[in-house]
């Protein structure tokens, strides 16, 4: 069968007008507060009307709501908050990660079906997004809040060409991009806490978890899972997280669909992946330092079986850096500068 025929051609003029879907939907989203000319629009595809109406009932059937006015073109009423791949696909426009979402009503996990994807063949990039996450996991275990329709609960699959040793460089790396993200969507005091939040003036607007699948020399595949309160009110937690969660609602002022949550996340994210797999670490390192919320500040970590320690022994200091392998740099008191690989970290007030 010749290459350009069959299954593959028809996959390649989906993607093709998916990304023309994206190249509207783009323009539309910078100028939602005014019309744009079908005539400017058909200029940026380099198409005629009736492909670009074509593009038009494309975006409408997703759910976007798109106003027509004779002489004036096209105005971008409404977004749908749905997060299935006919609704996000739309907004990315290229690369690798988004390639392929595999979207749920309600899941466990998503990291666990990524994993299930993974390792049943799913490529580099392929996304699980759930609209709610009943199992959800942080750290250590712990339970992640995300109420149906409220967040943005996804996991991305990566088959990153690293040893297993550099895999830590994955989590911050996912730091930088979901804070960046949070920051253009509205959140302008989002920073990093080490080593896997991302919070606004103390509370907590997201939190990732990677895991590996990997043999000595080699990393099979890592799942990045990235929990993000998007539209969540404060009565929306439960009582104890109301003093320590906030959301991109309760910081922007303004509700951003969540399509669009999960374009941005996904387009900083192999921004900096890109990056990373280019120039390693010492970049990431860099913006990291600058969005930190943890650097220079007094801290109290209880450490935790990985240290080699035992478990909920207690360091005290300031944080005074990051180490080229990720690991948090703690001053003691008396001077002596600690190596923190694995804990929770409490930021101390001071008075």
């Amino acid at each position: 069968m010749p290459a350009s025929s069959g299954p593959a051609a028809a996959g390649e003029g989906h993607w093709t007008d998916l990304n023309q879907d994206a190249i509207v939907l783009g323009l539309l989203i910078e100028c939602a507060d005014d019309f744009v000319s079908g005539s400017m629009l058909c200029d940026k595809l380099d198409v005629p009307r009736a492909e670009l109406l074509k593009r038009i009932d494309s975006l409408r059937t997703r759910g976007y709501v798109i106003n027509a006015s004779g002489g004036r073109g096209y105005q971008l009423v409404e977004v749908p908050d749905s997060v299935g791949e006919r609704e996000i696909a739309p907004l990315l426009a290229s690369g690798e990660l988004g390639r392929k979402i595999h979207s749920y009503a309600t899941l466990p996990s998503t990291n666990d079906e990524a994993h299930r994807l993974a390792e049943a063949g799913a490529l580099h990039g392929e996304v699980v997004i759930a609209d709610e996450q009943t199992q959800g996991r942080g750290r250590r275990g712990r339970a992640w809040v995300s109420p149906a329709g409220k967040a943005v609960t996804l996991s991305v699959i990566l088959r990153p060409s690293l040893p297993p040793l550099r895999a830590p460089e994955l989590t911050l790396v996912a730091a930088v991009a979901v804070a960046e993200a949070a920051r253009e969507m509205g959140a302008g005091h989002a920073r990093i806490k080490w080593p896997n939040d991302v919070e606004c003036r103390g509370k907590k607007l997201a939190g990732l978890l990677s895991e590996l699948r990997a043999e000595p020399d080699r990393i099979r595949h890592a799942v990045l899972g990235i929990g993000f309160n998007s539209s969540l009110e404060a009565h929306d937690f439960p009582e104890e997280l109301r003093p320590i969660a906030t959301s991109l609602l309760i910081e922007s002022g303004e509700k951003t669909p969540r399509p669009v949550v999960c374009a941005r996340l996904l387009e900083r994210l192999e921004e900096w992946l890109s990056l990373h797999e280019m120039e390693g670490f010492g970049p990431v390192r860099e913006r990291w330092r600058e969005l930190s919320s943890t650097i220079g500040s007094k801290v109290r970590i209880t450490q935790s079986v990985e240290e080699g320690k035992a478990p909920g022994a207690v360091l005290e200091g300031d944080a005074v850096d990051l180490a080229e392998d990720g690991a948090l740099l703690v001053r003691t008191a008396g001077g002596q500068m600690e190596r923190v690989v694995a804990g929770d970290v409490e930021h101390c007030r001071t008075v």
